[in-house]
């Protein structure tokens, strides 16, 4: 029987119980891992600016089987309701990690199948690389597996994840996607975290764009104001195919959206950028790795935070580029906007090179809104608190900019909006 010590790997042993006598050699695998090697602390490189204590001391189970259907559908309104368009596009629902049939719609020229159906855990994400992976192998019990099938254009699909929690840190869930574009496909995939109160969400999504296809992926957070969001992406991209996402961080106590795209052919291209929104006493981490494993590919990564209260934001972006990996194009910056002296941002911006035939760049800033801007809107009869509002959309405008999907980009702009009109601190 496989079994946690309390003091192994510190906030392991809130699952203890739960990963006892697994059946499947994955999911033995990954509890080894665990065993090995526990969830990180901030002794760990990756995670040396966020940690887990947030999950608190109490043991987390897995979530009830059933749930209140109205509030499911309320929180489900409360995302449609802000942008039309998306609302009569195919979705896929879950509601604390299951799936709800009852408030999906089923998509059209896209395959998908469910992860409780036939448990599928991919190659991309190994368990051996990452703890939360290895954790999300472990108690996975539902997901979508989507694909597209070769030359056909998917359109757009939302995947929805609502969080229904109480007052306390009580309950866990652990969905496992797969996101299969085969040659010359396209697809727009819209990831909507969203939920109430606290819970721990920790999905795992494993991407393959297949040759000269194209996936834009947007993610956006939207977690219970207790809830704490973990999600890791893993991305492979062939010949001539295009990984673009986009990640909005809002709400949620403790989010981070962590990215590994590796362009495995030539002429590949990976984009990854995100806004944060953050204040009062909210952390959110933003992490990638971009590797470039093959020659003639480009990638470009643009992450701007906004930090209000005693927020804390995290930048954390690696691009690697592999010996055989030359006339490689990179490009990575993140700028942080404080707008209270006790906000805090933490950027570490990588490069790894050992390829000599390169051009990659990397660079961070951090500012604070501009008095003499604030004073020209204020002299010309624009309150305060509108006119810091124009100077903060002003500062994410171009990053949203780079959502091509319109209905993606809109839902991302009225979630910011509503943001703003709860006040900075909030």
């Amino acid at each position: 029987m496989n079994t946690i010590s309390p003091d192994r790997g510190g906030p392991l042993a809130l699952f203890s119980q739960r990963l006892e006598g697994l059946a499947g050699a994955e999911r033995q695998q990954a509890v080894a891992a665990l065993q090995h090697a526990g969830l990180p602390t901030r002794r760990v490189e990756a995670w040396k600016y966020t940690a887990l204590r947030v999950l608190g001391q109490t043991s987390l189970s897995a979530p009830a089987a059933t749930y209140d259907a109205a509030a499911a559908r309320a929180a489900l309104d409360h995302v449609l309701a802000a942008q039309d368009g998306l609302a009569d596009q195919p979705r896929l629902v879950f509601v604390n990690g299951r799936h709800a049939p009852d408030l999906s719609v089923a998509p059209k020229g896209v395959k998908v199948t469910f992860f409780a159906d036939a448990p599928r855990f991919g190659n991309a994400a190994s368990p051996d690389r990452d703890p939360l992976v290895a954790l999300n192998t472990a108690l996975a019990e539902d997901g979508a597996n989507i694909q597209v099938e070769a030359g056909v254009d998917g359109g757009t699909l939302l995947l929805v994840s609502i969080g229904l929690g109480g007052q306390a840190l009580t309950f866990s869930f652990h969905p496992r996607h797969a996101v299969v574009l085969e040659a010359g496909a396209r697809l727009t995939l819209v990831c909507v975290q969203a939920g109430q109160g606290a819970y721990f969400h920790n999905p795992v999504t494993d991407i393959h764009v297949g040759a000269a296809a194209a996936l834009e992926h947007v993610t956006l957070q939207l977690e219970g104001a207790e809830a704490v969001g973990l999600g890791t992406v893993y991305a492979d991209v062939d010949r001539e195919g295009v990984y673009d996402s986009f990640a909005l961080g809002v709400d949620g106590l403790l989010l981070r959206h962590e990215v590994h795209a590796r362009l495995g052919a030539s002429r590949a291209a990976v984009h990854v950028n995100g806004v944060q929104r953050l204040g009062g006493a909210q952390v959110g981490d933003m992490t990638s790795v971009i590797t470039h494993a093959a020659p003639d590919c480009i990638s470009r990564q643009t992450v701007r935070n906004v930090l209000d209260g005693h927020a804390r934001g995290v930048f954390q972006g690696k691009v690697l580029v592999e010996q055989i990996a030359q006339k490689t194009d990179g490009y990575q910056m993140n700028q942080a906007l404080l707008l209270s002296p006790d906000a805090e941002i933490d950027a570490k911006p990588e490069l790894e090179i050992y390829a000599d035939d390169v051009r990659c760049s990397h660079g961070a800033t951090v500012g604070a809104l501009d008095d003499e801007q604030l004073f020209y809107l204020r002299s010309r009869g624009v309150p305060d608190a509108q006119a810091r509002q124009i100077l903060i959309e002003a500062f994410v405008d171009e990053t949203l900019g780079l959502i091509a999907h319109e209905g993606a980009q809109a839902l991302c702009r009225a979630m910011l909006a509503r943001k703003g009109g709860a006040g900075e601190s909030a």
